[in-house]
């Protein structure tokens, strides 16, 4: 999906190609750094920050029933989406418990 797309679903109290940038850019560095153990914890927290900070542009695509190319249009999906957020809050947020047991976490006991 093009940066156009993202746009359109970004409040317009928010510039909106920078914040689709700035967070395509965080998201991709989050999940580069879940996948190296020493960064993992600081990685999951900088995703759950960015999960938060895009909440608004999910809940206004919703409310203002956006038309998106590649998503099916349905009013429905757009609402039971909201909710995934917070699966996705929670799968991240592991990563913040117990780095030491994070995968990997062994290799830089040696």
């Amino acid at each position: 999906m093009s940066a156009e797309q993202y746009a359109r679903i970004v409040p317009p109290v928010f510039p909106a190609f920078p914040s689709v940038y700035v967070s395509g850019f965080f998201e991709i560095l989050g999940g580069i750094g879940l996948l190296i153990p020493w960064l993992s914890v600081a990685a999951a927290w900088g995703l759950i920050s960015l999960f938060i900070a895009v909440f608004p542009a999910n809940i206004y695509l919703a409310v203002h029933d956006i038309q998106i190319d590649g998503i099916p249009h349905s009013q429905f999906l757009y609402w039971a989406r909201l909710p995934l957020q917070a699966v996705l809050l929670a799968w991240a947020y592991w990563y913040t418990r117990d780095p030491e047991e994070q995968p990997g976490a062994s290799l830089l006991k040696q």
